[in-house]
């Protein structure tokens, strides 16, 4: 039988109320309160715990604080990433942000799908969907970015927007629900 953790890796169906989770969401919130907590010419681009906890991160990524992640095992960040202040990702899946992609102040990434169905949703039931942002993408303060999106290389979400289906490469989004606008050089 697995456990929850491993059907949320899985994709599965699992419950978020679970005592290894729990554990692992407490590491979290030790890193990123580091994080928000050391001066910043102690904390350079990002906490030693943040970067330690983090599935990859290359030597150039910048976190400005405050910062927040549900588990941080699951973000993968690329060359020259970077996400301004107040950024949240909760990683219940995988979360892939490529090089030099630039995330507004403000922007929330979410992997987690609550369950529909009031009396599972209650019970703690969700399911895990990976987020992907591709190279040089652009996304504006306050965007939402929900589960299952992928973001193509080079493409551009206007601040506030909230990004429901995926976009393709080189395409301008805007509003809620995100809708192309037109091509990213506009």
């Amino acid at each position: 039988m697995l456990s929850e953790r491993e059907k949320m890796a899985a994709g599965e169906w699992y419950r978020c109320m679970d005592e290894e989770l729990d554990g692992l969401r407490e590491n979290a919130r030790r890193a990123v309160h580091q994080h928000t907590v050391m001066p910043p010419d102690e904390r350079g681009s990002m906490a030693p715990l943040l970067r330690s906890l983090f599935g990859s991160v290359s030597d150039n990524a910048f976190i400005e604080a405050p910062f927040h992640c549900a588990y941080g095992f699951n973000i993968f960040l690329g060359e020259k990433a970077y996400l301004n202040a107040g950024c949240v990702i909760l990683d219940s899946a995988p979360v892939h942000i490529g090089e030099g992609a630039m995330l507004g102040p403000g922007v929330h990434i979410y992997c987690a799908q609550h369950h529909k169905d009031v009396a599972l949703r209650a019970d703690g039931m969700e399911i895990a969907k990976p987020v992907m942002i591709g190279r040089d993408v652009w996304i504006g303060g306050g965007a939402i970015i929900l589960p299952g999106v992928s973001i193509g290389d080079g493409a551009i979400v206007g601040a506030g927007s909230v990004v429901t289906k995926s976009v393709a490469p080189g395409v301008t989004v805007v509003g809620n629900p995100a809708r192309a606008i037109g091509p990213a050089a506009l």
